[in-house]
């Protein structure tokens, strides 16, 4: 874990510890004297009545000061540990070193580090365990340049540190990330001999984990002899810190081969290491090893379980552990929320993403109805699954809860927003929200830059690239994306370039793989086939999967069949890990009756595991999800689907539509060829034609499909929002298609199988 570290500044723990024991010597010494009854012990007071005795002047044992003064940390009372000191000035117990050093401690803990510093000045007598504790006090507020300077006013002044001194002072060099100050000290501890010490090994390992240098942390933590829980959890988080996760769990077996006891940190950083990696199986066997061991009744060890099932997509195993927390914190409440976001996002087919989005909404009204409140993390997870699911009726629902919590005005709530509605195809929402931003970051100008682009409003996202860029926001790599993309959308091949050279001459940003795929899309929607292959050839990268594919659906569209056979070799070079891509190569060498590559290309996907694409969409009314595959017949209303798209078919051919025709495979590599529309109805059909009979007119229609669109059903579903007058918004596996009155945001163009 992150701060675990933090355990490399023994001073504060030792100091800690040196306090209770010598209080408690002090007060047991002063019961048995007849100087202390059970009027005047404090542990017998109420911490009022002790104050009230200090206010009004009685004399009291040094004693007596020490319980009420670490209630005076536990209050956070600043003004109440004023009045203590000052009886303790009035009555000279000032000079008792442990005192005095005790109210530093307390002033430090307090966030009073002026304060604490008067006191030290004020101390003629400072030993050792006072400047140890000013240090330890100064790395607890973050002021670590202070405790450095301390630290050499305590070398100046003749005193010696311990080796919990030096822990002070190298977790202050961690904090500043000071490599050249810890290194001198390093030096020191050598000198003297210290780094073979336990706390001393710890503090180095953790300090030069934080600056980076992982091989000296390594080097630390071996030169340590007498290695405790401490040492090994250091080591461990080092190795998670520093991208060494495999070591990390190396490590910890090492651990318990040397019969060390983990603690729950040592669990908890093991964990994070798990999930990292996703290994689940190691996770499985520290868990039994948790459970044997006593610890799975830990909340903290519970959720880490928790956490990592959820990382690998364990989601019943986590719902089990959640479900088991009786005190749920808020970030566990979001750990599980975000978990089933991203089952949604990584759902196989539209009824399990539906599952896991349901249940991310209803654990978030489970923990509206409790006494915790959301905060922006849960917001933006939730409206995360709204988008998944393009549920706008939630995502309302959410937004409203927003405005109620007051968390509406959080940029990070506030761009989350943005990115729900353009999802779900609502870009006057987005736009709403968007202005009604108090505060926008690159993410915000980003998101809804995107937004304008995907929904083909090409003028509106580069007017508001112009405003971002008149804001003094610096735009990043993913801004350019939005920007080239919106170029491409409208054929803007000048504006295009200028911006491509804009972002890596003006700002520095080097092309990577997306911003190329948007201007191969711009050249191949223009027709212009040979500057997109002459633009491939010149990246300074190797082209990707996508981009080929660009490129061979543009040839198909203009019979560019040489070039497009070219590509098809450079495509099967790569091996595909999109089934998609398959079925492309596989439509094209079917069209030009090229046998043999059709019998590659099988082989090569059943080589590859890749099987048919797996064609569903799905609607979702009235918080459920109905489903839809091609030709299926068993939704109640099939008889009615499929008599309405007849229907509206006709219309459509009186319109000008006409059918396109495919050649397809099926599993015995038998070759049909298929009308489109009239005998083979796919699946975003079906649950468009669903959408018209049951959602409530003139509202929109929205669909999930996990492929991209064919050709025909492009064409068929612009005509029926254009004899419907209804909004259709299809989300496919490319791209958002918004159909008005018979046309596309995506400007007619599709990476088409």
């Amino acid at each position: 874990m992150a701060s675990l570290p933090s355990v490399a500044v023994p001073g504060t723990i030792k100091l800690d510890l040196d306090f209770k024991k010598s209080s408690q010597t002090s007060l047991s010494t002063h019961k048995n004297s007849s100087i202390f009854n059970a009027k005047t012990d404090p542990r017998c007071l109420d911490f009022r009545e002790a104050l009230s005795m200090i206010e009004e002047g009685s004399k009291v044992e040094t004693a007596f000061y020490v319980p009420i003064l670490q209630e005076c940390i536990d209050r956070n009372s600043v003004s109440e540990a004023q009045i203590i000191h000052t009886h303790i000035i009035k009555t000279g117990s000032y000079e008792d070193s442990f005192l005095t050093t005790f109210l530093v401690n307390v002033y430090a803990k307090c966030g009073e580090m002026g304060y604490a510093r008067k006191v030290f000045e004020n101390f003629p007598q400072r030993n050792i365990v006072t400047w140890t504790t000013l240090m330890t006090g100064y790395v607890y507020n973050s002021m670590p340049e202070l405790a450095i300077k301390v630290f050499q006013e305590m070398l100046e002044s003749g005193v010696y540190p311990t080796n919990y001194t030096i822990g002070a002072v190298i977790s202050a060099c961690s904090f500043m990330s000071s490599i050249r100050f810890g290194k001198q000290i390093h030096g020191y501890i050598i000198k003297y001999k210290l780094d073979c010490d336990t706390s001393t090994g710890n503090a180095l390992c953790s300090f030069y984990s934080k600056c980076g240098k992982f091989g000296a942390a390594v080097k630390a933590f071996r030169r340590i002899k007498e290695k405790n829980v401490i040492s090994w959890t250091t080591a461990i988080s080092a190795c998670g810190d520093n991208g060494r996760a495999n070591m990390g769990l190396k490590l910890f077996v090492e651990m318990l081969s040397e019969d060390a006891g983990p603690n729950d940190f040592t669990l908890t950083s093991i964990l994070s290491l798990c999930c990292l990696l996703h290994a689940v199986g190691f996770g499985e066997q520290v868990h039994s090893f948790s459970i044997k061991l006593g610890f799975e009744p830990n909340i903290l060890i519970r959720t880490s379980f928790m956490y990592l099932y959820l990382k690998c997509g364990r989601i019943d195993e986590s719902r089990r552990l959640f479900d088991g927390i009786e005190d749920i914190s808020l970030v566990t409440w979001n750990a599980m929320i975000a978990g089933y976001a991203q089952m949604t996002d990584h759902a196989k087919d539209s009824l399990m993403a539906h599952h896991s989005g349901t249940e991310a909404l209803n654990i978030f009204l489970r923990l509206m109805r409790s006494n915790m409140k959301p905060d922006l993390y849960t917001f933006s997870s939730v409206l995360t699954v709204c988008s998944s699911l393009i549920a706008l009726e939630q995502g309302e629902q959410v937004h409203a809860q927003t405005i109620k919590t007051g968390f509406l005005s959080d940029v990070v709530v506030g761009s989350s927003l943005v990115n729900m509605y353009n999802k779900c195809g609502s870009i006057e929402r987005a736009t709403k929200a968007f202005v009604e931003m108090p505060t926008r970051t690159l993410i915000s100008w980003t998101s809804m830059i995107t937004g304008f682009s995907q929904h083909g409003r090409t003028r509106q996202a580069l007017d508001l690239f112009e405003d971002m860029r008149l804001a003094g926001v610096r735009p990043n790599k993913i801004t350019f994306v939005g920007v080239l993309s919106a170029c491409s959308h409208a054929g803007k091949v000048d504006e295009a370039m200028r911006y491509f050279e804009m972002m890596k001459k003006q700002y520095g940003i080097k092309p990577m793989m997306d911003h190329y795929s948007c201007l191969i899309d711009m050249y191949v929607r223009l027709g212009r086939l040979k500057e997109a292959f002459e633009l491939i050839e010149k990246m300074d990268i190797e082209p990707n999967e996508f981009v080929w594919s660009l490129l061979i659906a543009g040839c198909r569209s203009l019979k560019n069949m040489e070039l497009g056979f070219y590509a098809a070799e450079r495509l099967l070079e790569l091996k595909p890990k999109d089934t998609e891509a398959y079925a492309l190569l596989l439509n094209m060498y079917l069209a030009e009756g090229r046998w043999n590559d059709v019998s590659r290309v099988r082989k090569l996907m059943r080589e590859e595991g890749r099987g048919k694409l797996m064609d569903w969409s799905s609607i979702n009314i009235k918080d459920k999800v109905y489903s839809f595959k091609p030709d299926g017949r068993s939704h109640h209303q099939s008889a009615e689907i499929y008599a309405l798209l007849e229907d509206l078919l006709e219309k459509a051919k009186s319109l000008g539509y006409v059918s396109l025709r495919c050649l397809e495979m099926d599993d015995e590599d038998v070759v049909k060829e298929k009308t489109v529309s009239s005998t083979v109805h796919h699946s975003e059909k079906l649950a468009v034609a669903f959408g018209l009979l049951n959602v409530s007119s003139g509202a929109p229609i929205r669909v999930i499909k996990s492929i991209s669109m064919c050709r025909d059903c492009h064409s068929i579903i612009k005509f029926i929002s254009e004899l419907t007058g209804r909004e259709i918004i299809i989300r496919d596996s490319r791209r958002l298609h918004q159909f008005n009155n018979g046309h596309c945001s995506c400007g007619d163009f599709s990476n088409l199988l």
